[in-house]
């Protein structure tokens, strides 16, 4: 008998392109420690917030934006509220970042890219 996979959530994360190589580089398996400038990890709930984010705010700042999408262990998110970070649709969690490797052990399959904007 065999035992069904562990229930995962769909997160989304917008980002720039020096972010996005690094993802590559890890074999779209992980997200890269923060700067020290960045003490929390922000994954959103839903892609249009996503969208919003990549194609407003990274392509002004970075020349291009990226929204991308994975999955993780929905018993490990469990330990972060999801945060309203403005509208009824603007959710996202907050993941220190002291926490981040042991959030990337819990993404399942790959992290994919869904939207470009340049």
């Amino acid at each position: 008998m065999t035992s069904s996979p562990r229930p995962t959530t769909t997160l989304w994360r917008p980002t720039g392109p020096v972010e996005l190589e690094l993802v590559r580089e890890s074999g779209w398996r992980l997200w890269p420690p923060r700067l020290p400038e960045q003490p929390i990890f922000y994954p959103v709930l839903n892609e249009d917030y996503a969208v919003r984010i990549a194609r407003d705010w990274n392509v002004k700042h970075d020349g291009a934006g990226y929204v991308t999408r994975f999955e993780v262990d929905t018993e490990f998110l469990r330990r972060y509220p999801v945060q309203q970070a403005g509208g009824r649709t603007i959710l996202e969690l907050w993941v220190p970042a002291e926490e981040l490797a042991e959030f990337n052990t819990h993404i399942v399959g790959e992290i994919r890219v869904v939207h470009e904007f340049r």
